[in-house]
């Protein structure tokens, strides 16, 4: 019984083995990104639902958390575990990715984000149907939108949301460059989906109040496509004068001006020193060489 179930487990496994790598990858971010936002709205889900019997803005920001290492888990020996376009567009913008994989990257991202958001709603609906007294609301008291994508604060200026943006992914990509820089402090292997995974956290803790910190474009836009097709309808997208443009866009801005700051003040810094330590190297092995064949001659 036991060889019968190998030998159709097997079959299996090479009929839905994917050939084409960039598809693996695509499907490895959609994946990853899921586990991000089903987690990390289920927590915000709880907690707006519940009236905050069952959470707290420390748990929401524990579970996206929690939700990036383990989103980076299932999908980094694949994708890399982006989970983020802003952090494949760095990584474009600095020649280590190639820019092929900005586009797909972002779809399958996107459409992670959408059935993470659609978990949530299912997992929900009651509850959501409850607490709006069977009405969707984006703004107001009741509001529910705010559960699966990112809206600003009543105080909160479209520029200086912008700027919140911009400055959160910055953030955001300058210490992930240094977690991955193998010059600078290298994370001990298996590890970087925790520092990431607390970099979030950080962000979080620090940078939440204003308009929740998406600096991800593809997990707001996401659920903000999944919330205009649930019922929610297209205020999703024109409350708060457009709002939804900020976090599509800021991000890209602010992955460049991180990947800028990082580079700048410390990577090729670092670079250099490797590389004039790896020539001095190469200068003293030469010259042991050297030394050596002429001690041969002279014998």
């Amino acid at each position: 019984m036991m060889e019968k179930q190998k030998e159709v487990l097997e079959k299996l496994a090479q009929i839905f083995h994917i050939k084409h790598l960039l598809l693996q990858q695509g499907l490895a971010e959609c994946l990853g990104t899921l586990i991000l936002v089903m987690f990390g709205c289920g927590a915000v889900a709880q907690v707006v639902l519940s009236g905050g019997s069952h959470g707290l803005f420390l748990t929401v920001n524990l579970a996206f958390g929690f939700a990036a290492t383990l989103g980076i888990l299932v999908s980094g020996q694949v994708s890399g575990g982006h989970l983020n376009p802003a952090v494949t567009f760095a990584l474009c913008f600095l020649g280590r990715e190639p820019w092929k994989k900005f586009a797909t990257y972002f779809i399958f991202q996107t459409l992670g984000a959408f059935l993470g958001a659609g978990i949530i709603f299912g997992m929900y609906f009651d509850a959501l149907q409850d607490y709006g007294q069977g009405a969707l609301f984006v703004d107001g008291n009741n509001a529910t939108a705010g559960i699966f994508a990112t809206y600003p604060s009543k105080h909160l200026t479209l520029l200086n949301g912008f700027f919140d943006q911009v400055i959160g992914t910055a953030a955001l990509i300058v210490c992930i460059l240094a977690i991955v820089d193998p010059h600078n402090n290298p994370i001990p292997r298996g590890l970087e989906a925790f520092t990431v995974g607390f970099v979030v956290l950080v962000i979080g803790l620090s940078m939440g109040f204003n308009s929740g910190y998406a600096v991800n474009p593809a997990r707001d836009l996401g659920p903000r496509l999944f919330t205009a097709m649930a019922g929610w309808g297209g205020e999703v997208f024109t409350v708060k004068g457009y709002w939804f443009l900020v976090p599509l866009f800021a991000p890209f801005l602010g992955a460049v001006v991180g990947a800028a700051v990082y580079q700048l003040m410390v990577g090729y810094n670092v670079e250099g020193e490797a590389r004039n330590k790896k020539r001095r190297e190469e200068e003293e092995s030469l010259k042991c060489t050297d030394i050596t064949t002429t001690q041969e001659e002279v014998h």
